[in-house]
């Protein structure tokens, strides 16, 4: 009865290794992760844009970290100083010397090139703010029906949201290969940068206008909230309009992707009617 209840309990362990293995393997491939002093040091010579550097915590100065850690201050990248099991869990076992940095997958674009595009075609420009969304999933499906109704852009936050990931690569179902992606310090700022270039902003959030009753016929952009939280307070306080989508049924909220898309196809038609 003993031997079976150990060989139960080994059972489990191989399996929470088993899992937490690939657990490490699919962070690795997700975030673009670039392990030890020297593949850091070459990431920050190249012109690819980098999402964070994890540093062991009381290891920022050791050695060539101290090197690293400022030109990577002096280039605004930030940094997190984080326990030793952490740095293990993102390089996957690698010997990652006390230094991980996370590397963007897609280059950036800007505001002004978004701008620049929708007077390439001729079109009033519409752009989609993502607020702290931290799902890949719905990031890249979120992705991929911006581009199908024709924005021009779509803004994601640099902090507590994901960012450019292979996982948002998939959803987006090739999508984000025909979308210009910004991605910003401060979405309030940004908001209000995007009125100074003539743009509205529309916020998705309950208790608004219905979308059907709204003039969307302008230069907008259109803002999205997180899966659990929505849209922040001081965005929603910056907004020229709060528009909602009726619900009939028993749950009172849609997918981030699924509410995009029943917008963005009605700005689209709007725009172009």
């Amino acid at each position: 009865m003993k031997n079976k209840s150990y060989d139960k309990n080994n059972f489990k362990n191989k399996e929470f290794n088993k899992n937490n293995d690939y657990k490490r393997t699919e962070q690795n491939e997700d975030s673009g992760t670039v392990v030890g002093r020297n593949a850091v040091r070459e990431l920050l010579k190249s012109d690819r844009t980098i999402e964070k550097i994890y540093v062991k915590k009381g290891g920022a100065h050791e050695g060539s970290i101290t090197v690293l850690v400022a030109e990577a201050i002096s280039r605004g990248i930030p940094i997190s100083e984080v326990e030793q099991q952490k740095l293990d869990f993102l390089s996957g076992g690698a010997n990652h010397q006390g230094i991980i940095a996370i590397a963007s997958m897609k280059e950036y674009s800007s505001m002004d090139d978004m701008i620049a595009l929708a007077q390439e075609r001729n079109e009033k420009p519409l752009i989609v703010i993502a607020d702290s969304i931290e799902d890949p999933h719905n990031l890249g499906a979120l992705i991929r029906c911006a581009e199908c109704a024709g924005a021009h852009g779509l803004i994601i936050p640099k902090r507590r949201a994901v960012g450019i990931t292979s996982t948002v690569y998939k959803s987006s179902a090739g999508a984000i290969e025909h979308m210009l992606i910004a991605k910003v310090s401060n979405i309030a700022t940004t908001i209000e940068e995007l009125k100074k270039k003539g743009l509205w902003i529309f916020t998705s959030e309950a208790g608004g206008t219905p979308y059907y009753e709204t003039d969307f016929n302008c230069a907008c952009a259109v803002v999205l909230g997180s899966e659990g939280n929505g849209v922040s307070r001081l965005v929603k306080d910056r907004s020229d309009y709060i528009v909602s989508i009726p619900m009939y049924g028993k749950v009172n909220s849609l997918n981030v992707s699924t509410a995009a898309s029943v917008i963005l196809c009605h700005v689209a038609r709007m725009q172009r009617s």
